[in-house]
């Protein structure tokens, strides 16, 4: 039996990109029941990617109750829908055998990673500020995308000068605007930007000097993306409701490094729930941005545990 439920959880403040702003995070939370044994995931449908509360849910429901991991790979394209259901689906699994995920999955047990802090995008006086009051932690990652990035940068360098800075333009810039940025990107130690350009415009990437290495996001979705990331990106960002949950977003990363990408795990803003299964998968990665809890306001009953060792591996009570 499969049911879906609707969640929201209140940021913890208002939280801004290129595209908008949100308050709250809405998620769907889905229970795979069988023998008495329930298995949990969760998803946030993008309306980046053409998904809805509704439409995603409507995915869900569809599936036969008794679907196998193997089988919903074909029966669901990549995309949160079918994150939330695989994930419930190693979920059981693992409760079911009376093993951890990672058990299943022949890892070694794993430990806790260095997670980004994500940076709302605001005036630089106001990011000046968040930078100083989060400049103890060892990786921030700043949301730009507009013509007066610069000075926002500037600001959080000043306001936390010991943090390794990532930047996520989220497809805000030109190919001019990049180019014009990337000597100064590298003076303030920015280690790495993520998406400068739309995901239909970036051929301009093609040959283009990359001083600070470029990751794919919106590119960036399963295996059947790698393709067109060539020559365009050094980095590929696998998120879990993008590749369609960690049965896919594994195949992945082992394609990318195969084909000499670096990894960044990153997260869509959702609960600890969401959370827990990229924390394996994040295991050893270059990058890891799974901040989604530490934005939230509140959170599920059982959270994961972050502290100066990064997100720790999820409780069996929370999943996994």
């Amino acid at each position: 039996m499969i049911e879906v439920t609707r969640d929201t959880f209140k940021l913890a403040q208002v939280f801004t990109i290129s595209r908008g702003s949100r308050t709250e995070s809405k998620v769907l939370t889905v229970k795979v029941t069988r023998n008495g044994v329930t298995g949990w995931g969760e998803c946030v449908p993008y309306a980046r990617y053409d998904e809805t509360l509704d439409s995603v849910e409507a995915e869900i429901m569809g599936l036969p109750g008794d679907v196998s991991r193997e089988a919903l790979q074909s029966l669901l394209p990549a995309g949160a829908a079918r994150n939330a259901v695989d994930c419930a689906l190693w979920d059981l699994e693992a409760k079911t055998s009376g093993k951890r995920v990672w058990e299943l999955l022949g890892m070694p047990k794993p430990g806790p990673e260095i997670t980004a802090y994500t940076l709302s995008l605001d005036t630089p006086e106001a990011m000046r500020a968040q930078a100083q009051k989060n400049a103890f932690r060892p990786l921030l990652k700043i949301k730009l995308g507009t013509p007066d990035d610069m000075a926002r940068l500037e600001a959080v360098r000043e306001g936390a000068p010991k943090s390794t800075i990532i930047v996520d333009a989220n497809e805000g810039w030109s190919a001019q605007v990049y180019a014009d940025l990337a000597p100064h990107l590298v003076r303030l130690g920015v280690a790495m930007v993520e998406q400068p350009l739309p995901a239909g415009e970036d051929e301009a990437l093609i040959g283009m000097d990359r001083p600070v290495p470029v990751c794919a996001d919106e590119s960036a979705h399963d295996r059947a993306s790698l393709p067109g990331l060539k020559g365009k990106y050094d980095i590929v960002n696998i998120k879990l409701d993008k590749t369609g949950g960690l049965t896919e977003a594994l195949a992945l990363r082992e394609a990318a490094l195969a084909e000499g990408y670096g990894i960044f795990v990153g997260c869509m803003v959702g609960s600890s729930l969401a959370m827990a299964p990229a924390v394996l998968l994040a295991q050893g990665a270059g990058f890891t941005d799974l901040d989604g809890p530490l934005l939230l306001g509140e959170d599920r009953a059982v959270p994961l545990q972050f502290d100066e060792a990064g997100v720790h591996p999820s409780s069996p009570e929370l999943w996994g």
